[in-house]
């Protein structure tokens, strides 16, 4: 009988045919909301011409740039602030994942509004509706009271009236944090974020994505 000399490699007396799995591949995570992948390649004609990924970058580009584009010359042309900060998270929501209910126009309008309207009540709960904004004064006491009681009440308000929109926690502390106070620049805010919202109806029911007309089916928060 033949055995197999030790410490010779494959001639050990165990199985030599050990066939052990190998490791499997790991494939790249899916992005969300796979379906508005499949819309747009419907909407589009491209078959299986172009990956996933690709596509959900360039649809996101191209709405970005228009949309806050757009904006941008308005804010130009009228010389008010139709242009601000949270305005970016809110158009990346509403192209990248505009069938989750925080992509609602529902949502979207309801949580800008909360911001400022717990924005500009923590400024005058702490005493600076009319004191120079942060990026003048710098941050006291006072000031990092306002950001902070802002910020959890639009969170709470958002929780409670069943509409969470992640940006208007950046929108209320542009107000709190005193870079936008003046009542009308304050109506100036919500109303860009009606017309982002506005091209967004537009622009996702154009390229074939069920984007609702006000909101999603009611979900419990």
């Amino acid at each position: 009988m033949f055995r197999a000399s030790p410490g010779v490699p494959g001639l050990s007396g165990t199985n030599m045919n050990d066939s052990r799995p190998s490791p499997r591949r790991q494939e790249a995570p899916s992005l969300p909301e796979s379906g508005v992948t499949q819309a747009l390649v419907r909407r589009l004609g491209l078959a299986r011409l172009v990956t996933e990924r690709p596509l959900r970058a360039a649809f996101v580009f191209a709405c970005g740039f228009v949309t806050i584009g757009l904006l941008a010359g308005i804010a130009v042309i009228s010389r008010a602030p139709f242009i601000f900060p949270s305005l970016g998270p809110t158009a990346f929501l509403l192209f990248f994942t505009p069938t989750l209910p925080t992509a609602s126009p529902r949502n979207t309008l309801y949580g800008h509004a909360i911001g400022i309207l717990c924005g500009y009540s923590s400024l005058w709960i702490c005493g600076l509706a009319h004191a120079p904004a942060v990026t003048v004064a710098g941050v006291d006491g006072h000031r990092a009271l306002a950001a902070a009681l802002s910020l959890a009440s639009t969170g709470a308000l958002m929780i409670l009236l069943g509409a969470p929109h992640p940006p208007a926690g950046a929108t209320t502390l542009i107000i709190s944090l005193g870079i936008l106070t003046k009542p009308l620049h304050l109506v100036t805010i919500e109303i860009a974020v009606a017309v982002l919202t506005l091209q967004a109806i537009a622009i996702n029911r154009l390229a074939g994505i069920k984007y609702p007309l006000w909101r999603q089916p009611p979900h419990d928060y």
